[in-house]
């Protein structure tokens, strides 16, 4: 396995490659709230019945979620920007498709390969990690991270403008040249990175992960149309569930698996992954409610009668203020951790949407619900990959970014069923026309805040590290051996190696001897690995050094690896017996 370190820049990586990538991250996200200004026009324009053109958006909130881990894992593989690439390419062609024709079979067609794009998210936040220093890689991280708020905030006036003035396929070719924008200037600025994963791809496990998600994520979206007690509602929910539990017992057992489940199943891995869907639930929220209590007429009683453009601009300041966090969440998280900056996130997202109750009643107050969301969600989204990328070996982070990307995708899709739930069990009834409450309005908000309190919890729940500024200390008070100082500093992320030992085939080996070597050939740490395969040893100063590692009934292993001295963590997984393993 070939790894390198984000201590040092990887070679061509310039200061045009983090506005660039957040670029290809805004594009991939503008293809999510493309269509939001002619949703309910779409029935009409494509010649169908409205349960019908919901797979218009369906479709790509599908692909979307099946194609974000696998393009993460290929990534790992193959090369991040090569898979970039690729995604914003396959985004370019659908959405020429649809560009191209007014037929709801070819314009679902094209809606599904614009949702491969989604893959760009955890790809982006990879070639990060690979080849910026380290003091720049947390509000690079943020803004990719936050891309996503980001695209689909600004996406929307500007839909609103080119849907309220031109024929509505403008939309398409608009996003079509954004694609290829992104891919030319990914092409000139971003170079590839060097760190690969070791083994192949995992054709079954892609094959069973997305059949189970979309029998999970199909349900969720159309159980509004087809009944939530239906036949074919439960059964499908029924179906992915066992599909789902088949795939995760092939992974386990799988050398080489599309998702890491063991990786996964850590604290630090899971409980993000968990509080990433109340994050995802709460984000889409605001998008559904705030538009249509904006463009309801004033004759309701309670609509705010602003016309389509000004809703969206109205509603912009959510993913502009997400887009300004990034530099504030650097700043915070660097002296108090991600972790902290995830509590926060989500206790500002709370008081948003509780003052929300209560501020709905004017266009200026919708304003300010936006701006205090957008930094909620800010800090909240940029939190996760940081946290992620803490918590994993440098060789899955595009996987293990691409899950955490799927686990919000999650959240958007329950959001979007349940508050559609709620404010269709709630509307009005006029003409035959059914128009949102401001009941279902305040229930909604009811809800995000919910899922925020949930996600608050989740976040509580995260192994603490301690400030970044006074881990040494506190690794130096509660250790009570050299060995274990050694182990507790590189658990905290001070500069060493850290991976995993694993045999032939790839399984974990408990309590193996991990010895650091120094150039002079003497021994300068050494640990056993814990019952997961586990390692962390702490380098003394800067230099080349050689790691041994040693299990009984197994070859011995010698590793030569270099750390620049600075602070963080190489991740390096040690094969026994007798692999190089390079850095």
């Amino acid at each position: 396995m070939t790894h390198t370190t984000t201590d040092q820049p990887a070679r061509g990586a310039s200061r045009a490659v983090v506005p660039v990538l957040a670029f290809a991250g805004i594009v991939v996200a503008v293809m999510q709230t493309l269509l939001v200004p002619v949703i309910k026009d779409l029935p009409q324009l494509l010649g169908t019945e409205p349960s019908n053109a919901t797979w218009v958006l369906t479709s790509t909130l599908l692909s979307g979620a099946v194609a974000t881990p696998i393009m993460g894992r290929l990534g790992d593989l193959y090369g991040k920007r090569r898979m970039l690439v690729l995604s914003l390419a396959v985004m370019v062609v659908g959405a020429l498709i649809s560009a191209l024709t007014s037929n709801l079979l070819t314009m679902i067609a094209g809606r599904t390969l614009q949702g491969f794009a989604m893959g760009a998210i955890p790809l982006g936040i990879g070639l990060m990690r690979d080849m910026l220093p380290r003091e720049k890689l947390g509000s690079a991280m943020a803004l990719m991270s936050s891309s996503i708020g980001v695209g689909g905030g600004l996406a929307l006036p500007a839909a609103a403008l080119v849907a309220q003035h031109m024929d509505w396929h403008a939309l398409f070719y608009g996003a079509a040249g954004l694609g290829v924008l992104s891919i030319a200037l990914t092409l000139l600025v971003v170079p590839e990175s060097p760190m690969r994963a070791k083994g192949s791809f995992d054709v079954p496990g892609a094959i069973g992960l997305s059949a189970g998600l979309v029998l999970l994520l199909l349900p969720i979206t159309k159980g509004s149309d087809w009944g939530w007690s239906s036949g074919t509602t439960l059964g499908l929910f029924a179906a992915s569930v066992a599909v789902l539990l088949l795939w995760g017992v092939f992974e386990l057992r799988h050398s080489a698996p599309l998702v890491d489940l063991r990786t996964t199943a850590r604290p630090a891995v899971l409980f993000t992954n968990l509080a990433s869907i109340m994050v995802g639930v709460s984000f889409y929220v605001v998008s559904l409610v705030l538009p249509q209590l904006l463009q309801l007429p004033k004759a309701t009683g309670y609509g705010l009668g602003q016309s389509m453009v000004s809703a969206g601009l109205l509603v912009a300041p959510l993913g502009l203020t997400m887009m300004f966090t990034a530099p504030v969440y650097a700043r915070l998280s660097a002296k108090y951790g991600p972790r902290t900056t995830l509590i926060l996130g989500m206790v500002i997202i709370g008081i948003g949407y509780g003052g929300g109750l209560g501020l709905m009643s004017a266009a200026w107050q919708s304003l300010v619900i936006a701006v205090v969301l957008g930094a909620g969600i800010g800090l909240a989204y940029s939190s996760l990959p940081a946290l992620i990328v803490g918590a994993v070996p440098a060789s899955e982070t595009g996987a293990a970014n691409g899950l955490n990307t799927l686990m919000r995708s999650i959240g958007t899709s329950v959001s979007s069923a349940v508050i559609g739930m709620v404010l269709a069990n709630t509307a009005n009834h006029v003409g035959g026309v059914a128009v949102p409450t401001m009941h279902g309005f305040r229930v909604s908000f009811l809800i995000a805040t919910g899922a925020v309190a949930v996600g608050l919890v989740l976040a509580l729940l995260l192994p603490k590290r301690g400030r970044p500024a006074e881990v040494a200390q506190h690794t130096q008070l509660r250790a009570s051996s050299e060995e274990e100082a050694v182990l507790a500093g590189a658990e905290e992320m001070l500069r060493g190696f850290r991976g995993r030992v694993l045999d032939a085939a790839g399984v974990p080996v408990a309590r193996a001897k991990v010895t650091l070597i120094d150039r002079r050939g003497r021994q300068a740490g050494a640990t056993l690995s814990a019952e997961d395969g586990t390692y962390a040893l702490a380098v003394p100063a800067e230099g080349a050094y050689v790691l041994a590692a040693k299990a009984a009934g197994h070859g011995p292993l010698a590793s030569s690896a270099i750390h620049t001295g600075a602070a963080g963590a190489v991740d390096l997984d040690l094969a026994l017996p007798g692999e190089t393993v390079s850095v």
